[in-house]
Parts: C-alpha cells; structure tokens; sequence
C-alpha cells in the first residue's frame, strides 16, 4: 500500500472513478497496459475548470485541471488495478488537451499540472512521455482533458 499512503502524505482522496456518459468503457487492460480514457475536471460537486484557458481561466486555473484530471485517471487505474496501485510500473505517456484561446501557447505548462502530480504519486515510475496539445473546445466546454497509458504488474 506504498502508493496509498504516498497518496495520504499528499492529501489527496481519489474520488470513486466516474462512469462513462457515451459508448465507451473507462480504460482498457491488454496485457499489461492499461489504456484509461479521457478524462475531464469532474469532481464530487459537479464539473469545476469550466472554460477557454486565455479567456475565462489563467495559466493556474489550467494546471490545477490537469492536476485533477491526473487525479481522475489514477481513480480509474486504481479500479482497473482491482484496488492496488502498487502494481503500477510506469506512467508509460500521457496526452493533456487544453481548452484554449486560439494562438495560446503555454501547452506544457498546463500539462505540467498532470506530469507533476504523476511524478508526486509514483516517483521515477511517474516520469512519462507526453504530448500537449491545444484544442478548440473539450467536452462540456472542460478546461483539460488527459489520457494515459500506464504499465502495471
């Protein structure tokens, strides 16, 4: 139970992993590679991070969701690890989308908001590869929207 209590010391509480609103499933294994879907600023209140990044939200704002979009996706490893995170290897890649103005440019800073906590939660085995990458609008009119693909035991 490494993982939890790396989870503790950084007061964070996974939230119980939303269900999917569309044909769709959560995250898939295949082998040994858990592929978790998108995942977007949901949180037990509601939907938070609402908005264009250069517009309605700053630079911060973007962060703080990717971070809680990082979050998401660790709820939905922890599921699709039957519960035990310490089965996580590697963040293998991530992919961070950002809600953002046209001609925005600080990308990787936003993704940095996930790449961070990544590395917080799991050490070396969070460091990942990555692609951030702007986008015109995310579902629900979201701030971010991150994927990954992560190694487990």
């Amino acid at each position: 139970m490494r993982i939890e209590a790396r989870l503790k010391e950084l007061d964070i509480t996974l939230p119980t992993p939303p269900s999917p609103v569309a044909s769709y499933v959560p995250y898939v294994v295949s082998g040994n590679l858990v592929y978790v879907s998108g995942q977007v600023t949901v949180a037990a209140d509601g939907l938070k991070f609402v908005g264009t990044v250069g517009k309605e939200l700053s630079l911060q704002d973007g962060q703080a969701a990717a971070r809680l979009c990082a979050i998401n996706v660790i709820a939905q490893l922890k599921a699709a690890c039957g519960g035990n995170l310490d089965r996580v290897k590697r963040v293998v890649k991530i992919t961070v989308f950002v809600n953002a103005v046209p001609g925005y440019a600080q990308h990787p800073e936003i993704a940095n908001g996930a790449s961070d906590l990544f590395v917080a939660v799991f050490g070396d085995a969070g460091r990942h590869a990555r692609a951030a990458v702007g986008a015109g609008s995310l579902p629900r009119n979201v701030a971010t929207e991150v994927e990954a693909v992560i190694e487990i035991a």
